[in-house]
């Protein structure tokens, strides 16, 4: 309960997967306000790591969620390296992540606050979203 009157923003569940790293790549995200469901997309992304995969999943839930709000907004990932980087615990040293990173935080100017949080593999979320992601790349293998 919400007893502020604040709005509380919007919430992005975003998954990114490899098979091989790199290999095949997929990252998908679910874009909620409240309880319900704004946005909840895919999409195939090549050769890439999963460390790739989980920046693109972050950019895309990022652009999704500036077209339904520019207030808060709350990304949730199993990807500890991700967020930790994204919150300025770890320094992105890999050179290959670093375009990511800034693009990721360029698009933070369309909030007016974001908040990164780690959450385990096991949230019923990040599962739909992982279960999205293999979706998606057993679809591409198949072609």
């Amino acid at each position: 309960m919400n007893l502020t009157n604040e709005d509380p923003g919007l919430t992005c569940y975003t998954d990114g997967a490899s098979r091989g790293n790199p290999g095949p790549s997929a990252y998908a995200y679910l874009v909620c306000d409240r309880d319900r469901i704004l946005d909840e997309t895919g999409k195939f992304l090549g050769k890439a790591t999963n460390n790739e995969a989980e920046y693109q999943a972050v950019i895309a839930a990022l652009d999704a969620g500036a077209r339904f709000s520019h207030g808060s907004v709350t990304v949730f990932s199993d990807s500890e390296l991700v967020i930790r980087q994204l919150n300025g615990r770890y320094a992105v040293r890999a050179a290959h992540l670093l375009p990511l990173y800034r693009r990721v935080k360029e698009r933070e100017g369309m909030f007016q606050n974001v908040e990164y949080r780690s959450v385990p593999r096991e949230n019923p979320l990040i599962r739909r979203m992982d279960a999205l992601c293999n979706r998606i790349l057993d679809d591409a293998v198949k072609r």
